[in-house]
């Protein structure tokens, strides 16, 4: 044989047997013995040849590596092999005659081996094995492959690379699992073509139904493109086990949007296959303080996102903002998503700043089509995550009505959702459980209180333990809040403002329980609630302000509130102001030693305000 580079040596796959061994194919062998009449050669574990010694070209010692020729097979199963040594060759695997299986059909294949085409979506390191999350355009599968307890098997395989492996299909725990025999990351052109392949059936299979929304609204049909590419997007991401932070602003109306798109990519990821546990690992909602993405947030994010990445092998993230995302305030923590590549969309009812859009691969708001925060991110929410997935729509059709009363809601669509979650829930039964879940997370802090929201919103399956639990969680919160109305009240302060509305004011740090709750926020809103009612028809604006914050609330005057604070951080030098929220309830930052020339320059705002 002659020293080309066209000479191809063969390296028989782990799973191979005689049937996948050709003769006249040159192959990559071992030296496993000697006998007087020449030398056996291993191809693989399963298949042997022998070189006789008139073929024997080079003296070796046991384990050496070998090149060997192969003259015949004969019908017993024995190979005649001689030795060449060329000096310029190119070598290639050689894997077992089996055909691609699709992920989703393991299941039939259990104690059969069978070869997979796929991304590895994770590598997760063991105590025992090495676990390799694989991606085909059917499924998820996990495959495990043991060199020895703790070592990393197949280091040459990265995350992301598209991969052949073989294995045999075992059910271990009511989980199917590949003990694998074999990977092989695949040539350019071959990946290309299987990525090629299950980018095409993920596209399809990530495309949402096209369903009817659970009410009449021509803002959300106007926003249903965008709602649907969102969907699409979220669906996309569990389909190739790519982990989804979700964040939403910590109260009734965030909490109502963020749990619904839980419920439905936890369903789903529960049936796409992977680890038992993979929702809790593959899934991560947590409350923002803020009603925008605050750089304590995305640090946060950011932190755990590539622990996880180094640590489990896991893909970054994809970013989900509801209830926030859409403002200006947000621009610091897009900006660092950039950089790390990390996909965001936001599901949000806040006026939006268009400069967002440019961080953004999805954005739902209905200011964008005409509409305004009436439109909760509850609603907006449930009807997405009906989308992403609608076999949960029985769970949470009652979660608008929730949003829309937590949220104070005058859009028609409030009274329409009601419907929907009648006769099962009334006005007030959304009423209380809006105000539990406010009392509730206002102590959960940081955290999400997963099962603990599950139950306040009855999605636990324990509906006698829910109406007990609401009815104490509202309990309490009233008699919070009376309390705190009852020392604030005798310190609020009145004055008429040029436009003819009614301006009250209250400090809610010198005349208000701290740390506890009613927070700010929620006072000032009570306070207002009381102060309305005692002027029934007439335009009435109440400002809580502590230190170096202030809390607006406002009826019948029309404020922008986002505005006012970009005019006020440009026109109060040194004043540190900065906030946003929606057009007439929103909150401030300023500096303490400027609060005097902030709160006068803003009540002169609010005085010119349109009525």
């Amino acid at each position: 044989m002659g020293d080309t580079e066209d000479t191809i040596v063969y390296r028989l796959g782990a799973n191979c047997d005689l049937n996948e061994v050709e003769e006249g194919k040159t192959y990559l062998g071992r030296v496993q013995g000697f006998a007087p009449f020449g030398v056996f050669v291993q191809l693989n574990d399963r298949v042997k040849g022998l070189v006789h010694k008139s073929n024997v070209k080079v003296q070796h010692a046991e384990r050496d590596p070998i090149i060997v020729h192969v003259l015949q097979i004969r019908s017993n199963g024995n190979i005649d092999l001689e030795e060449v040594t060329p000096t310029v060759y190119q070598t290639e695997n050689v894997t077992k005659k089996t055909t691609t299986v699709l992920i989703a059909d393991i299941g039939k294949k259990i104690g059969r081996t069978v070869l997979i085409e796929g991304e590895v979506a994770q590598i997760k390191q063991t105590s025992g094995p090495t676990i390799f999350t694989v991606v085909d355009a059917s499924g998820t599968a996990n495959a495990a492959a043991f060199i020895e307890a703790g070592v990393r098997a197949y280091p040459e395989v990265e995350l992301g690379d598209i991969v052949a492996l073989t294995g045999e299909v075992m059910q271990r725990n009511n989980q199917l699992q590949i003990e694998v025999s074999s990977v092989m990351v695949m040539e350019p052109e071959d990946a290309a073509r299987v990525r090629e392949r299950i980018d095409a059936a993920l596209d399809e299979r990530a495309e949402p139904l096209d369903l009817p929304f659970l009410v009449e609204s021509e803002v959300l049909e106007a926003l249903r493109p965008q709602m649907r590419k969102v969907a699409k997007e979220i669906r996309k991401a569990v389909l190739t086990a790519r982990p989804i932070i979700l964040r939403h602003h910590a109260d009734a109306d965030g909490i109502c949007a963020a749990v619904a798109v839980e419920q439905a990519v936890t369903a789903l990821i529960r049936e796409s296959g992977g680890d038992f546990d993979a929702e809790f690992f593959l899934f991560k909602r947590s409350p923002s303080k803020a009603p925008f993405y605050e750089i304590e947030d995305i640090t946060r994010d950011l932190d755990f996102a590539l622990k996880d990445n180094v640590r489990y092998g896991q893909k970054l993230p994809m970013i989900l903002l509801m209830d926030n995302g859409s403002t200006e305030e947000d621009m610091p923590s897009l900006k660092v998503t950039r950089i790390f590549g990390l996909p965001v969309m936001v599901v949000d009812h806040h006026h939006p700043d268009e400069i967002v859009d440019d961080y953004l691969i999805g954005h739902v708001n209905p200011y964008h089509v005409g509409g305004d925060y009436g439109l909760t991110a509850g609603m907006l929410g449930t009807e997405v995550a009906r989308m992403v997935n609608p076999s949960v729509e029985d769970q949470i059709r009652h979660l608008p009505a929730i949003a829309g009363l937590g949220d104070r809601s005058e859009a028609p669509e409030r009274a329409r959702y009601l419907a929907v979650a009648a006769p099962e829930y009334s006005e007030d039964d959304c009423r209380d459980i809006a105000l539990a879940l406010d009392y509730e997370q206002f102590w959960l802090r940081f955290s999400d209180g997963r099962e603990i929201v599950k139950d306040i919103l009855n999605l636990s399956g324990e509906p006698e333990r829910h109406e007990r639990f609401v009815h104490l969680l509202v309990e309490e919160a009233n008699r919070a809040i009376e309390e705190q109305i009852e020392t604030n009240m005798p310190h609020v302060e009145s004055r008429m403002l040029p436009n003819g509305a009614h301006l009250f004011m209250l400090d809610v740090e010198l005349f208000a329980h701290r740390f506890t709750f009613p927070p700010p926020g929620k006072t000032s809103g009570e306070v207002h609630d009381r102060l309305v009612r005692q002027h029934p028809g007439e335009p009435v604006v109440t400002i809580g302000f502590g230190p170096d914050f202030a809390v607006l609330r406002s009826r019948g005057v029309m404020m922008n509130i986002p505005q006012m604070v970009r005019e006020l951080h440009s026109e109060i030098v040194g004043g540190g102001v900065n906030g946003g929220g929606h057009l007439v309830v929103g909150s401030i930052k300023f500096v303490e030693g400027m609060r005097d020339v902030v709160i006068d320059s803003l009540i002169k705002k609010i005085g010119e305000a349109p009525i």
